[in-house]
């Protein structure tokens, strides 16, 4: 593609961007709604937190299965259509009459995680000049903290004001406008270098990706452990009544680390050390609420950068293979996604809220250790 044409390529990121956060702020909603849609349903938080799992463990399998089988269909098509399931997921939820409905719409919302995020996340080198594709990375992987800032929250706030069936009607209505601007501003793309299954193999023997892979799966395992729950934390550790303000606080350090996470090759083992502070000392600090709000632009500093990092390192790791490398790094992240939801639910029904920040603070210490012993031996 001509590089002028790359050029005037923006708006194309910015839908992708788009695209990824209708699909963040759907995916972690219901953390910021869990207690009402539990309450809704009469079930626990640990059984509501399977909305988190299911989602997860669908988009590990969606994301080789799907690029796989549509490897040879044209990029924009495949990102359009994934668009109009996921409108088609938001609006199932809202009118969801029990929650089998409820989860159903869940395993839609998981396809569609697989399938766009190995697609799309790995567009920026297709979309603008070479020059620009690490700005453009770093613009589309802004959307995970930005659905933390502005899609939680915000959807918390309609949650609370028109009940939380409105937040996911919503929710449907900015994906329909998502899909619109794609259809308008993506170029068609077809595919190159198609991913096939013995590519995925091959990579998996390189030491590089199998460390990528340990690190993605330990400091997710650990935050989705326990900022799945950190809306019934603050409401009955902190007891505070800002909710929305905390996470909205949370997702503005989020988007400063998302951008951060270039500075060093050192931040992603920095990140994991930071998250290990943050709900290490919850439980001891997250009683007051300037020491919860402290420690959560701390947790939202650190996994601000999380996803571009990790990306980042299965690119390189794989730079003549992007599309394969980011299905690995989409599969793991989603596959440890849906595992740290299940195991934190699993541990706050056991015991309580404090545990499993403290469980997640030691995970998340063994991510760090785990980069710096392989930086040591590299």
């Amino acid at each position: 593609m001509p590089t002028a044409t790359l050029t005037r390529n923006w708006p194309a990121v910015l839908s992708v961007m788009m695209g990824i956060f209708s699909i963040v702020t759907t995916e972690i909603l219901p953390i910021g709604l869990l207690t009402s849609i539990g309450s809704s349903f009469e079930i626990s938080e640990g059984v509501a937190g399977l909305m988190m799992t299911l989602p997860g463990i669908l988009a590990a399998i969606s994301a080789p299965a799907l690029t796989v089988a549509t490897g040879r269909l044209d990029r924009r098509t495949m990102l359009c259509a994934l668009m109009l399931v996921l409108a088609i997921a938001d609006f199932l939820a809202a009118v969801a009459p029990n929650y089998w409905v409820m989860l159903f719409s869940r395993v839609l919302v998981g396809l569609v995680i697989g399938g766009f995020w190995s697609i799309g996340s790995g567009l920026a080198a297709r979309l603008v000049p070479e020059e620009a594709v690490g700005r453009a990375t770093s613009v589309i992987f802004s959307a995970v903290p930005l659905g933390s800032v502005l899609g939680v929250p915000a959807g918390t706030f309609v949650g609370q004001v028109a009940g939380w069936r409105s937040a996911f009607v919503v929710m449907g209505l900015l994906t329909l406008a998502v899909l619109a601007a794609l259809s308008w501003w993506m170029p068609p793309l077809p595919a190159i270098r198609v991913t096939r299954l013995d590519v995925l193999r091959e990579l998996l023997r390189r030491r590089d990706i199998r460390i990528g892979l340990a690190v993605t799966a330990l400091i997710v395992t650990a935050h989705f452990a326990t900022y799945t729950y950190v809306t019934p934390f603050l409401q009955e550790v902190t007891r505070t009544d800002s909710v929305t303000l905390f996470l909205l606080t949370y997702g503005i350090a989020g988007v400063a680390g998302n951008f951060l996470s270039g500075m060093s090759r050192h931040v992603f083992a920095i990140s994991g050390f930071m998250i290990a502070i943050a709900t290490l000392a919850l439980p001891v600090a997250g009683s007051s609420e300037i020491g919860a709000l402290a420690l959560l632009v701390i947790w939202g500093l650190a996994y601000g950068a999380v996803p571009a990092c990790s990306q980042k390192w299965f690119a390189a790791a794989a730079p003549n293979a992007p599309e394969a490398a980011t299905v690995l790094f989409t599969s793991s992240f989603q596959a440890t996604l849906s595992t740290g939801a299940l195991l934190g639910g699993v541990v706050v029904d056991a015991t309580s809220t404090t545990t499993v920040m403290t469980l997640g603070g030691v995970v998340a210490l063994l991510m760090a250790g785990t980069l710096l012993l392989a930086d040591r031996r590299a």
